[in-house]
């Protein structure tokens, strides 16, 4: 390497390999026969990258034939992103000097004390626990950012701000002086407490570094390699390390070939046109993948001309021909012009291929099917990157159908891992009450009892059975209705243990600290699932947020909602990145967009490249304005985009490429991402011979065939004569005609359909009805006693009793007593003309050549005539004459019957004779009012349905047609049969329907039928 003056920055480009190529170059150069590398300080930007320079260090051992080598001393800078810490050379135990920095989570909920102290001051609503602690985090980030640009407060109040205050929203200078007022009190605080924050304590570290060196060269070599933040602190640092006579600097793919003017378009990059002018021009070109690397050459104050290429290659470097076509890819706009003067051969991407996939999951099964291809070639080294978690998850399942295990190296969010889950559940019966989804989702988790097998069988026996009552209307706020659907499902002993866990939980004060409510989550999580919680590295992991989180809680005396608390907890796990041990398989690797950098592979498959995952969107920040950050000389949301491309520059330099995009997402059809677009339009004509087909072929192929199914028939089912003898019920006698396949799954197979969790009560016609016909039976029976009774006070009275959700209360409650009122009306006023109640909810039967025909009458009258009338309650709207006149609606013209030949019993009493009347009373809004009666027989003048004096007859008919048909003798229950009936669709999946329908259809049409 070059002594002298000139800085010591060398560029390694993206083709060469970085690690492997960094290392051919530094053994030759810092070996030593008995030391190795030992004497060598080698500073990298993260302990990920260590890690990757560790094994370039191991494979070039591998490779040159050595026995063994003494690595380095790597030093990782930190990167924030990654919220690593400094190396141990930059920040020493022994630097008394430099005040400590605040622990994050302290500082964190400091802020938002902060925070609201000065809302209440401004006189501004009180925020929320959840948002006043999420404001709190995006304040610190915004503090984070001006801290690392060595902005002080101050700042905020210059001249370039105060000029511009008047062009802001009054939303941005709200929030400006939020922030600004914030951060002066924090700096008071930080002052009293004698610390600082991290950010300003690394720029501390990275001057006393920079001063040491610049006044004592150091007796052993410093090279810096892979680091590319650009901070001001850490610029000089590398610039400091770049005079040493045996030190460098060695930055990843900073494009040496990139024409002058297309150097100059991208912008100022840190360079002020005037003293004290904006460094950062509203047309810079903050997206493009050399930005930063230009800012940071701007900041060490070194030429783009003064750094000179590494000329060592790595095992896995590529054609020099690719460094060519990558420069010419990302040319900023203007000097993309000279695309159209390029020859075919100098837009090719050799050994690049482009595949798009129809799905997400069809992109994981494709790119599972290239790893496993390439692992069949000795030696070949895999990488997936994808800055898409969800897509690397599938890409881990698809692999292990061949058993290989790939390890996700930028884990997944804590949140998501199952002692993630398991707390993050608890916390949703804090914030949400005992809701029926939490509560089966907490008590059914895989960690409750999971080291006892024995225990946790029982223990899932009694949650089916509580499982099975709890479907269906969520039942009533609290821990009281749960404890009576227990009852029921008659799992008493097992309930009084699950509510000793959940008492704690749910009986909570309006307010209670932080840490309290800490303690109650990890108190709960252990009395279910004991040491499994905290056993595995998702629960150490959540050990250590749980610990510093309740113990910074408590030392500030932090106070929440309990509805707040849920989000809280969330948010927390979001933060933490739970990473998998080491095991997996040794050729393959799944990277983030951060893990990736400086790694190599044979094949990179740069996965999910669509817009707002590669590159993601640019958030802005959420407190500071554009304009603002760039008058402080702070670059903006784009800066990251410019990252993102340098990370895909970066892995087009491996000798095979896949670049892979999916056309769907969940959301719905994707953009191919802007960088993908480039590629596409760089190879122009040549594009369709880069198409990777083979594997989105092979993907339809991999799975073997089935055998062609026979088309499935209308199901006819034929039970035995004994089978058949079953009650033919007043609701069901219209299925079994026509629908019969219905009645046969209901009543001879005895299946009912499995209400879900928390059924929308607004929706479910089942809960209405059900409480409708308690309230009214019990009101008839209460005014035997007080026949003066008003219904509303009542009714009100019995929907406090039943414990209804709110949702339903609120919504169908008032409606419901307004139609029970007019009922009451409709009865006093019957009375008058001598018909009185005679029976409410009556069960009755009769017996019609040896089969039981059983119903229940909601409602029986006695007429001023001695006859009966039949009163049926509806929620909803009443049956039509048509459906009447079908045999699609027989239950009243049925109870009729069962009163003529039959009897209900009453208590001790039978009540018996000819009805006359067939009523429906339904709660259905008809011109402006709830309530109505509905008669269904052609009467008063009626131009359609069955006259009274057919009305019995025509349901005896149908009565016979069926116990002929279906009872006693021997028809197919057939699926369908009518398909004018307007029946439940409980049972079409178990019928088959949608195999058959269209086919049968099309049959019977062809026939005329």
């Amino acid at each position: 390497m070059a002594e002298g003056k000139t800085p010591n920055i060398y560029s390694i480009a993206a083709h060469r390999g970085f690690a492997d190529a960094l290392v051919a170059g530094l053994v030759p150069r810092y070996g030593d026969d008995e030391l190795g590398l030992a004497r060598l300080t080698l500073l990298v930007p993260s302990s990920r990258a260590a890690r990757t320079m560790s094994e370039a260090f191991i494979r070039h051992a591998g490779e040159t034939g050595r026995p063994g080598m003494l690595m380095p001393r790597m030093v990782a800078i930190g990167d924030l992103d990654l919220d690593e810490a400094l190396g141990a050379l930059l920040d020493p135990l022994g630097a008394s000097d430099i005040p400590p920095a605040i622990e994050p989570t302290r500082r964190w909920l400091g802020l938002a004390q902060l925070i609201e102290e000065e809302r209440k001051e401004l006189s501004e609503t009180p925020l929320p626990g959840a948002a006043r602690l999420r404001l709190a985090r995006e304040l610190a980030r915004t503090m984070d950012r001006l801290l690392v640009e060595e902005k002080t407060p101050d700042d905020l109040l210059g001249e370039p701000i105060l000029d511009m205050l008047g062009d802001l929203s009054d939303h941005w200078k709200r929030s400006l002086r939020l922030f600004a007022r914030v951060q002066e009190r924090w700096r008071s605080r930080l002052d009293e407490l004698g610390e600082v924050d991290a950010a300003t304590r690394r720029n501390l570290l990275f001057n006393r570094a920079t001063t040491k060196w610049k006044a004592s060269t150091p007796a052993t070599p410093i090279v810096a390699a892979g680091v590319t933040s650009a901070s001001p602190a850490l610029a000089r640092m590398l610039r400091a390390v770049a005079d040493l006579p045996n030190g460098a600097v060695i930055l990843p793919d900073l494009d040496l070939k990139l024409p002058d003017d297309a150097w100059e378009e991208l912008g100022r990059a840190g360079a002020a046109p005037e003293p004290g002018g904006e460094v950062f021009g509203s047309k810079d070109a903050l997206t493009h993948p050399q930005y930063h690397l230009k800012l940071l050459l701007e900041r060490m104050g070194v030429a783009r001309a003064e750094v000179r290429p590494w000329h060592r290659s790595g095992i896995s470097a590529a054609e020099p021909a690719r460094a060519v076509a990558i420069s010419s890819l990302f040319l900023p706009p203007k000097a993309s012009r000279s695309w159209a003067q390029l020859e075919p051969e100098k837009r090719r991407l050799k050994d690049v291929r482009l595949m798009t996939s129809a799905t997400v999951e069809d992109e994981a099964q494709s790119i599972a099917l290239l790893v496993r291809e390439a692992l069949e070639v000795p030696e070949k080294r895999v990488a997936v990157i994808s800055a898409d978690r969800s897509l690397a998850r599938r890409v881990t399942q698809n692999l292990q159908r061949w058993n290989i295990e790939a390890n996700d190296t930028a884990g997944r969010a804590l949140s998501l891992t199952p002692a993630g889950r398991m707390l993050g559940l608890l916390a949703e019966l804090v914030s949400h009450g005992p809701g029926p989804a939490h509560v089966i989702g907490a008590l059914a988790h895989p960690l409750v009892l999971r080291d006892d097998a024995e225990a946790r069988a029982e223990w899932l026996r009694s949650l089916r059975q509580f499982d099975r009552k709890l479907r269906g209307p969520s039942p009533a706020p609290g821990l009281g209705p749960l404890r009576e659907i227990a009852r029921k499902a008659g799992v008493c002993e097992w309930w009084e243990k699950v509510e000793e866990v959940l008492t704690p939980l749910t009986d909570l004060p309006e307010h209670l600290p932080l840490a309290d409510a800490l303690d109650l989550l990890a108190q709960g999580g252990e009395a279910l699932a004991a040491e499994a919680l905290w056993s595995r590295e998702d629960g150490r992991a959540l050990s250590a947020m749980v610990e510093d989180l309740r113990l910074n809680a408590r030392l500030l005396g932090t106070v929440i909602e309990p509805a707040d608390l849920a989000g809280i907890v969330r948010d927390c796990m979001d933060e933490i990145a739970v990473r998998p041990p080491y095991g997996g398989h040794p050729r393959v690797a799944i990277y983030g967009l951060l893990e990736s950098r400086l790694a190599r592979a044979d094949l990179v498959i740069c996965g999910g490249l669509n817009e707002g995952s590669w590159p993601q969107a640019p958030g802005s920040d959420a407190l500071l304005a554009p304009g603002v950050l760039r008058a402080l000389g702070v670059p903006g949301a784009e800066f990251r985009i410019g990252l993102a491309a340098h990370d895909l520059a970066g892995a087009l330099g491996a000798p095979e490429v896949v670049l892979s995009r999916a056309q769907r997402d969940a959301e719905g059809p994707t953009l191919p991402s802007r960088f993908l677009l480039r590629v596409e339009a760089l190879l122009g004509e040549i594009v369709q011979e880069t198409r990777e087909t083979r594997m989105p072929w092979l993907l339809a192929k991999l799975d073997r065939a089935p055998e062609p199914a026979e088309p499935y028939p209308r199901p006819e089912p034929l039970p035995s004569a004994k089978q058949r003898r079953v009650d033919i019920k007043v609701t069901a006698l219209d299925r079994l005609l026509g629908d019969p396949y219905q009645f046969y799954a209901s009543e001879i197979l005895g299946l009912r359909k499995l209400d879900p969790l928390a059924a929308d009560p607004f929706s479910d016609p089942a809960l209405r009805g059900t409480l409708v016909h308690e309230i009214l039976d019990a009101w008839h029976r209460a005014r035997e006693g007080d026949p003066v009774l008003p219904i509303a006070e009542f009714a009100a009275r019995k929907f406090a009793e039943a414990q209804v959700h709110p949702l339903f209360k609120g919504l169908w409650q008032p409606r419901l007593i307004a139609a029970m009122e007019r009922f009451e009306a409709w009865v006093d006023a019957a009375k008058q003309e001598g018909r009185h109640v005679l029976a409410t909810e009556a069960d009755g039967s009769m017996m019609v050549r040896g089969v039981k025909v059983r119903g229940r009458a909601d409602r029986i009258d006695r007429l001023a005539d001695g006859s009966l009338a039949i009163v049926d309650y509806k929620t909803g709207s009443a049956p039509t004459k048509k459906e009447v006149e079908k045999g699609f609606r027989l239950q009243l013209g049925l109870l009729g019957l069962i009163a003529q030949d039959g009897s209900f019993e009453v208590g001790n009493e039978l009540i018996s004779g000819a009805a006359s009347v067939f009523e429906y009373w339904s709660a259905h809004k008809k011109d402006g009012e709830y309530g109505e009666i509905f008669v269904p027989m052609k009467v008063a003048g009626k131009k359609s349905g069955l006259l009274p004096d057919q009305f019995l007859p025509e349901h005896d008919k149908f009565l016979h047609i069926a116990i002929d048909r279906f009872i006693l003798g021997s028809d197919p229950f057939t699926a369908k049969e009518n398909p004018d009936y307007p029946g439940y669709s409980d049972y079409d999946q178990l019928m088959r329907l949608e195999e058959w329908i269209v086919r049968v259809s099309n049959a019977e049409g062809e026939n005329g039928q």
